[in-house]
């Protein structure tokens, strides 16, 4: 049984990344909000640019341990296959080879994302969740299209792109966070 025809479509695909980011917005708001501040301050405070933009210093990058740069490496890999797995044609070999490519990826970030604990004072956050499931459900999607099961995979690997890139990605950019000071330090 081939899907080779089917296709998440531009579409579908804009609908499930604006949802990812109205998610990542609505923790945001709801942070700040529990910080005491209204929702014009919390946003402006997440928000906080000095007023000039930059090239990104991708020296920090360099300078930081080396699973952060595995971690970079691996979610940013994840994250272009990602993109051309969900706009490309589904259950052909190209599907398939970058699948693999992707799962791989998707392991890597996890795993070394388990190795990061510079947020939470030595100890694990709850971002760490994130890694957990995705360790859990990457071999769930694996074992769905292996199986045919088309609708569990697309939903399984759909949900682990935008909550384990979009979404836990959207944390690494809060203010204090290494990604903040590469991109708007």
């Amino acid at each position: 049984m081939s899907d080779a025809g089917l296709s998440i479509g531009p579409t579908r695909f804009l609908r499930t990344v604006v949802i990812g980011l109205a998610v990542t917005v609505g923790l945001i708001l709801a942070t700040g909000l529990a910080g005491g501040r209204g929702p014009a301050a919390a946003l402006a405070g997440f928000l906080h640019l000095k007023g000039h933009l930059h090239a990104p210093n991708f020296g920090l990058l360099a300078a930081a341990p080396v699973q952060i740069q595995v971690h970079v490496a691996a979610v940013s890999a994840a994250l272009a296959v990602g993109v051309a797995l969900m706009l490309g044609l589904k259950g052909d070999t190209l599907h398939r080879a970058l699948g693999w490519v992707w799962v791989t990826a998707m392991a890597t970030a996890a795993i070394s994302s388990l190795f990061i604990h510079r947020a939470n004072g030595g100890s694990f956050s709850l971002l760490h969740l994130f890694a957990g499931w995705t360790l859990i459900a990457l071999p769930m999607g694996v074992f769905a299209a292996r199986k045919h099961n088309v609708r569990l995979h697309g939903r399984t690997m759909t949900g682990l792109f935008v909550g384990g890139l979009l979404i836990a990605g959207a944390f690494a950019f809060l203010p204090g966070r290494l990604m903040w000071q590469v991109v708007f330090g």
